[in-house]
């Protein structure tokens, strides 16, 4: 057979690109294929055995809408484009996640899936809660919190809380992020399984959870209601309202849903009950109703009645894998724990190592520091020994001056009373000298009037003499002639003998007067000489005895 047969009996494909929440991929489908067909491989792919949980679902005229499986794929109203996109979603929710998802991948699908929605305010979620949700989110992550491996700033690239939340409140980035990590740091040991569920069980009991709406009216002409759809059965709300339902409807208590163009009719199972008729804006909504009311229909039933092997098998396989996982956690737990020991152990050891080198180094330092201490002590010892004889020979040297100037102020003291001694009798004789003085001065006073009358005396009596000799010897004036015979010339030679001797004596006596005065001139100056020398000798001695006691 040729290549080119080969080719001709290749059947015709077309291309699909198939979105997860968190994934894409690409598959080429045989031309025939329905819609389960795609829908099996998709779950194949992704090794999901719970493929009544989830749809395929498509976009069209602004309307989503799930794929057929009875329906060849081509054959349904899709979007002409290639490769055609589907979503891959969760078409229908468990009551109870922790009963009824029993394979890891339907877990984590459905976990990725309700984030979205709560983030993308889907799914009303108080503050407080969407903050512990985001904790879970977190934990399913990144693992256990490490504060050394998780500084502040690891979540700013991580969107976990609605925008409504964060505009509600005025917080910061970083506020929020103490927040989130404030309950992060609860949940050490959580594995990634554990923490997704924890975020599902909190999920499942918010308001809006799993609910599809669809805006209907009571008639024609007005839209102001909301219909509820979900696991649960059928809700009635205002539409404003989508939290509390006016009427509802469980699955248990309806007895038939069909609809007539627009009109949907909901009959209750109790037959006195109101029958319940609506009218939707379009067809395909209650096409599109009445699909999600069988399927939730049936999955309502299936709960209330005996598991099916498959299901009994895949809830002991679940059960296997969770007490595996667990001990096998266990395990990682125990590993960890020891590992973490064994590291604390080691970093134990290297502070301990670190530490014995650091004092080490330190006693090197210390050795090195009390050796240049002893050295420097040695050094301070000598210098101090020499001083110590310096200050010994200071101190004979002061001992031999305070004894010097001991034996200085004895002297001091004794010429200074020497001197005061002297002064006093200095003061003594300058009285003495004085009274002298005065004795004296009145002594020459005395005789200089003695003086002056003896030769106011001799004065006359020369005149007298002159005045005699001119009346006898009037001749004898101009030529005075001596005879020896002669007894008047003899009585005048007495008489002037006798003045001659008194002439004398007055001048021996003014000699001896005049003597005397230089004499005691003299001693006066001497006496004055030896006063001033007295005088310097005591100031000079007051002037020691203000040094030696400055000195001192």
């Amino acid at each position: 057979m040729s290549i080119r047969g080969l080719k001709k009996k290749q059947p015709k494909t077309f291309k699909v690109k198939i979105i997860t929440v968190d994934a894409e991929m690409e598959f080429s489908c045989e031309m025939k294929w329905k819609g389960k067909d795609l829908f099996d491989l998709v779950c194949r792919a992704l090794g999901l055995r719970e493929t009544w949980f989830f749809g395929l679902q498509y976009t069209i005229k602004g309307m989503c809408t799930w794929l057929k499986m009875d329906k060849k794929v081509l054959d349904q109203e899709i979007p002409k484009e290639d490769p055609i996109s589907f979503h891959f979603l969760a078409k229908f929710y468990p009551e109870k996640v922790e009963e009824e998802l029993l394979q890891e991948i339907t877990q984590h699908l459905f976990f990725l899936q309700v984030k979205k929605q709560i983030l993308d305010e889907e799914i009303y979620c108080s503050p407080e809660a969407t903050v512990l949700l985001a904790s879970y989110a977190v934990q399913a992550k990144y693992g256990d919190y490490d504060p050394n491996f998780h500084e502040p700033g690891f979540l700013a690239h991580d969107e976990l809380l609605p925008k409504r939340v964060l505009r509600q409140y005025q917080l910061t980035a970083e506020m929020w992020e103490e927040k989130i990590t404030a309950w992060y740091a609860e949940h050490r040991g959580i594995a990634r399984d554990e923490a997704e569920m924890n975020y599902l069980k909190i999920a499942q009991d918010l308001e809006m959870y799993g609910v599809n709406y669809f805006p209907i009216a009571q008639n024609k002409n007005h839209t102001d209601l909301l219909l509820g759809v979900d696991a649960k059965g059928i809700h009635i709300y205002s539409i404003n309202n989508r939290f509390s339902p006016n009427k509802s409807f469980e699955w248990s208590a309806i007895r038939n849903i069909s609809y007539s163009e627009k009109e949907l009719t909901i009959k209750p199972l109790d037959k006195k009950a109101e029958v319940f008729k609506f009218f939707s804006s379009q067809l395909k909504v209650n096409k599109l109703i009445l699909q999600l009311c069988i399927g939730n229909h049936d999955l309502f039933m299936r709960r209330r009645k005996v598991d099916s092997i498959e299901i009994q098998q895949m809830k002991a396989q679940a059960r296997e894998e969770k007490a595996r996982k667990k001990m096998e956690n266990q395990r990682l737990a125990r590993e960890k724990q020891l590992r973490e020991e064994a590291e604390r152990a080691k970093e134990e050891l290297e502070r301990r190592l670190f530490q014995l080198e650091d004092e080490a180094r330190q006693a090197n330092e210390a050795l090195l520091r009390s050796q240049e201490a002893a050295e420097l002590l040695a050094e301070k010892a000598q210098i101090a020994e020499e001083e110590a004889k310096l200050l010994a020979q200071n101190a004979a040297e002061a001992e031999q001056e305070r004894q010097r100037l001991e034996i200085t102020a004895l002297k001091t003291k004794e010429e200074k009373r020497l001197m005061e001694q002297k002064m006093r009798e200095a003061e003594l004789i300058a009285v003495k000298l004085v009274k002298e003085s005065d004795r004296r001065a009145k002594e020459a006073e005395h005789l200089k009037q003695d003086l002056h009358e003896a030769r106011e005396a001799e004065r006359k009596a020369k005149q007298k003499l002159v005045d005699i000799t001119r009346l006898n010897y009037p001749h004898m004036v101009k030529y005075p002639q001596y005879s020896p015979t002669d007894t008047r010339d003899a009585n005048f030679d007495k008489g002037s003998m006798k003045l001659d001797l008194k002439d004398i004596d007055l001048k021996r006596l003014s000699f001896e007067i005049e003597r005397e005065r230089l004499d005691y001139l003299e001693k006066s100056r001497k006496f004055e000489d030896r006063l001033k020398e007295l005088k310097s000798e005591i100031h000079a001695l007051k002037l020691e005895e203000k040094q030696s006691g400055l000195n001192c």
